[in-house]
């Protein structure tokens, strides 16, 4: 990861007030728990829409996604057949293929999971997938191809684990191979970071997603 790129993510996280796992390395609010700029370290006062404001940059940072990949996310949340339409978007999200590939423990952040799978290096099922944003069904495999366990981004990502495994996926270790399972549809008490669904909800309510 380049220092610029770096920065930015760690500029982010201060913006938000917020560590986002998602983005890779920790400690981006350890020295510097307040939002950059020569008054970051002032109490700043936040409006409403603010408030709502950064709870939905916060899934943008986190999953990296732009503003139109996250309103088709919520579209499609919105179609589906359960009125907590919230709880449906977290649980596409969590269920993008660069999401468990970087909640396996295969890459240090999602960056680094859409780019091995869109260098060809994951395996959905046997078979390969390279587009980052394909939501996975319960009982789908994802894997590594062959010698890929070599890869630099994997070889940090297993020396330096980012996060625990959740409980919606399964993950197993054999031979120096790895491998997990979607066992089940995520909610949003699966999301890593502290998100405010209400809010969220609040300023999308007057909004065509």
């Amino acid at each position: 990861m380049s220092k610029k790129v770096k920065t930015a993510r760690f500029r982010a996280q201060r913006r938000l007030g917020t560590e986002l796992p998602g983005l890779g390395k920790p400690g981006a609010l350890e020295r510097r728990p307040y939002p950059p700029g020569e008054s970051g370290n002032k109490r700043k006062k936040y409006s409403d829409y603010a408030l709502r404001l950064e709870e939905k940059q916060k899934l943008r940072f986190h999953y990296c996604l732009k503003e139109h990949q996250l309103r088709r996310f919520i579209r499609n949340a919105k179609t589906g057949q359960s009125s907590n339409w919230i709880n449906q978007l977290l649980g596409l999200l969590e269920r993008r293929l660069d999401n468990v590939v970087f909640r396996l423990g295969m890459a240090p952040s999602i960056p680094s999971a859409r780019q091995l799978v869109s260098h060809g290096h994951i395996r959905v099922n046997g078979k390969r997938v390279d587009i980052p944003s394909v939501v996975l069904k319960p009982g789908q495999e994802v894997h590594l191809k062959d010698n890929s366990e070599k890869n630099q981004i994997v070889l940090t990502a297993i020396q330096n684990p980012r996060m625990e495994v959740p409980d919606f996926l399964k993950k197993e270790e054999k031979d120096g191979k790895i491998k997990g399972v979607l066992l089940s549809i995520p909610g949003m008490e699966y999301i890593p970071f502290n998100c405010d669904t209400g809010l969220l909800t609040e300023y999308y309510a007057a909004r065509k997603a």
